[in-house]
């Protein structure tokens, strides 16, 4: 092996002597650090929607879409709506992570473990009827076969809500509770007068009802009452033509109520996944569209829970920024890591910025303490200096250069080697001067 590759390598084992205890300990530090860190988020979710033909689960397939490029499986379970979706959020097994309520019906909550995550759109009430009918206030409906919505969903809550304030019950009126599907074929089949029905304009089944042509839709003539009366709905108007030009459906303008949407999920929900189920309803939900307009949603507003903390910075700063342009997965393992992060490499860096000097005196030591023997003997700067110990001080030189010559030193510190090397010549040139002005003195 050459000479130089030997001296390399004998270099980089010093250097791995003395800083490979700082690089263990650090190590160390962060192994330990990492403990105490928050777990990972899980790889798979559970999203409660509604029936198949709902809004709610064509919206739960797209954010599934969305969060399945990030790794992320959402699981889209089909629910009565958002009675269940609440129960599933609040089991202990085999529930649900996130779901979609409708707003107003959080009061079927049985405790303080949700948390909502923004509203999504809004959800208008859809009351249709057979034709033939004179109902103009939902009062007229006293008697008449209505479908509310099936047991479990929001649509009933509502539906009986509205109701029960016009003196309806199932006392002087049959209420039919069937899923959304089910009240549609019911209804155009003649079996009821009437159904009530919470979902989006973009529902398949809203609207195979506003173009079948064979039942009419209802306004809501006291619309700006009921929205007085329960401030989680909203007064919206559906103009002429609005659903379908070339048809002209609806025929006339309507007025409408409507809860929004809302997104709500355990508390105890990974923010790390809070955030990415944000950008996906975001993705899904800001450009608007129908009684929606571009950027209104998703919104910290009309929420039945407490808005999340993480939601919250959400709305208040946006998607996170290493989120924006990392993979969501380390994105997720450096927003974790930071908070310990931060305050180890506050404490190593002044660490670190001390080794350097530590170990260039401890290289530079080999030389510097060989200069105490130079000053002992050194003429200026010894005031006992005795002519008679010259031949001992210059014996002492030699002896001192020849321990030098086996110094190792880095090749960063030869000069310190070589200036040492310098003072010994220097220092001999001294003590031979004094010895030949002695010698010249005796003469």
């Amino acid at each position: 092996m050459p000479s130089s590759q030997k001296r390399q390598n004998r270099e980089n084992r010093e250097r791995l002597q003395f800083f490979g205890p700082a690089i263990v300990l650090t190590v160390i530090g962060f192994v330990i650090a990492f403990q105490f860190i928050q777990p990972a988020p899980p790889r798979k979710i559970v999203i409660a929607t509604g029936s198949p033909t709902g809004a709610y689960y064509l919206f739960g397939k797209a954010y599934s879409e969305i969060l399945e490029k990030n790794g992320i499986t959402l699981e889209v379970r089909t629910t009565a709506g958002s009675g269940e979706n609440i129960q599933l959020l609040e089991a202990d097994s085999n529930g649900a992570d996130v779901a979609f309520i409708q707003g107003g019906t959080g009061s079927l909550a049985k405790g303080k473990d949700i948390v909502s995550l923004g509203s999504l759109y809004f959800e208008p009430l859809w009351i249709f009827h057979k034709p033939g009918l004179s109902l103009n206030h939902l009062s007229d409906m006293r008697g008449l076969r209505i479908g509310v919505g099936g047991e479990g969903s929001g649509t009933r809550v509502l539906a009986m809500e509205l109701l029960g304030l016009n003196g309806i019950s199932d006392k002087n009126t049959r209420i039919v509770s069937s899923d959304s599907q089910a009240a549609s074929d019911m209804l155009m089949a003649g079996d009821l007068d009437a159904a009530f029905f919470v979902s989006s304009h973009k529902s398949s089944t809203i609207n195979q009802l506003l173009q079948s042509g064979s039942v009419k839709l209802m306004g809501i003539k006291r619309a700006e009452a009921y929205a007085l009366r329960y401030h989680f709905l909203h007064v919206l108007k559906l103009p002429e033509g609005a659903i379908d030009f070339a048809a002209n459906i609806p025929a006339e303008d309507f007025t409408l109520v409507a809860p929004t949407t809302q997104l709500a999920a355990r508390a105890d929900l990974h923010p790390a996944l809070i955030e990415a189920l944000l950008m996906a309803a975001q993705k899904v939900h800001e450009k608007g569209g129908g009684f929606e307009r571009k950027g209104q949603f998703p919104s910290p507003n009309y929420l039945d829970f407490e808005l999340s903390e993480s939601a919250e910075r959400f709305y208040k700063y946006g998607p996170p920024f290493l989120q924006r342009y990392l993979p969501f997965w380390l994105a997720s393992l450096l927003s974790r890591t930071k908070v310990l992060l931060l305050p180890l490499v506050v404490l190593l860096l002044p660490f670190f910025k001390v080794m350097p000097p530590i170990y260039q005196w401890r290289v530079r030591r080999r030389i510097y303490r060989w200069y105490a023997q130079l000053e002992a003997i050194d003429p200026e700067v010894n005031k006992d200096f005795a002519p008679e110990n010259l031949e001992s001080h210059l014996a002492l030189l030699d002896d001192l250069e020849d321990k030098v010559a086996n110094i190792h030193m880095p090749l960063a510190h030869t000069d310190s080697l070589y200036h040492f090397r310098l003072h010994i010549d220097l220092l001999r040139k001294k003590l031979n001067a004094a010895k030949e002005k002695l010698a010249a003195g005796n003469s």
